[in-house]
């Protein structure tokens, strides 16, 4: 195959520094996704009238409980075997420092986040919320499903800048060559679902727009779940295996792990038909 025909693609992790800790476009990325999807999240609130002292603790729970779930999720599900069989590797789920073989700690960032394992702990963090606020359950979730696509958008274009979670070898005219892992032409898979995301995110709006009497009833909810993770569980099959025991698997751990959330969504969607929420 001729790789002049490919694109290439060796981007620089670091944008700049600050001192010495670097920032990294993959974390720039999250924190993007992260203030979009508050910004929208504080003007839904205020669109339907809910005052803001109960929007105002939300943006801490929904942080630390996806950035907790997501750093989880990846180290328990994907790469055990590093960091639960050492003292060292199991600080490393928690620190963002590494410790070297000479006995010093190596800023790495949180190199590893699992979406399902955000997932998880976004509806942990949503549950302490809203016992916390009085919130209703479903518009809690609605607001979130409406939101939701442009934040996941964004953390998969920090994973085409990180190089990571990379694609089969392939020879489509669109491949890309991840130079920071081989020579091959692979499928962006990461482009993929940035742009699929996108696109989820703008259907959602538009028919909240259309429907906004919907809100609270589970369907907006339903839809990103549904949404997302059925196109995850089809991506899936584009994509190289994360870890190796994966390959022995009928489906990878992404694919068995969407199910459950493909299952939640239908269930939700379900659930909305014929239901209106009236807010008191």
């Amino acid at each position: 195959m001729n790789n002049l025909l490919y694109i290439a693609w060796q981007p620089e992790e670091v944008i700049f520094r600050i001192g010495s800790v670097p920032v990294r476009w993959y974390g720039m990325c999250w924190l993007v996704g992260l203030v979009l999807g508050y910004f929208l999240m504080q003007w839904l609130y205020r669109r339907h009238k809910f005052p803001d002292e109960k929007f105002d603790p939300l943006f801490l729970y929904v942080f630390f409980g996806v950035l907790a779930g997501a750093r989880l999720g990846h180290c328990l599900f994907y790469e055990p075997q590093d960091f639960l069989t050492s003292w060292d590797g199991f600080l490393s789920i928690f620190i963002p420092f590494h410790h070297l073989a000479d006995g010093s700690w190596k800023y790495v960032g949180y190199q590893g986040l699992a979406s399902h394992g955000g997932v998880a702990g976004l509806l942990i963090a949503l549950y302490l919320y809203i016992r916390r606020s009085g919130m209703n359950t479903w518009v809690v979730l609605d607001f979130f499903g409406i939101c939701s696509g442009i934040t996941a958008c964004f953390i998969r274009l920090g994973n085409l800048m990180n190089s990571e979670i990379i694609g089969k070898v392939t020879d489509v005219p669109w491949a890309f060559i991840f130079y920071n892992v081989d020579t091959h032409p692979r499928h962006p898979g990461q482009l993929y679902e940035a742009i699929a995301y996108l696109v989820f995110f703008v259907v959602i709006f538009l028919i909240y727009r259309k429907h906004p009497e919907k809100v609270g009833t589970g369907l907006y909810f339903g839809l990103c779940l549904t949404l997302i993770f059925t196109f995850r569980f089809v991506i899936e099959y584009t994509k190289e295996v994360q870890e190796a025991f994966e390959a022995g698997l009928p489906i990878d751990m992404g694919q068995i792990l969407s199910l459950p959330l493909i299952a939640l969504g239908v269930w939700a969607i379900l659930r909305s038909r014929g239901r209106q929420y009236s807010q008191p």
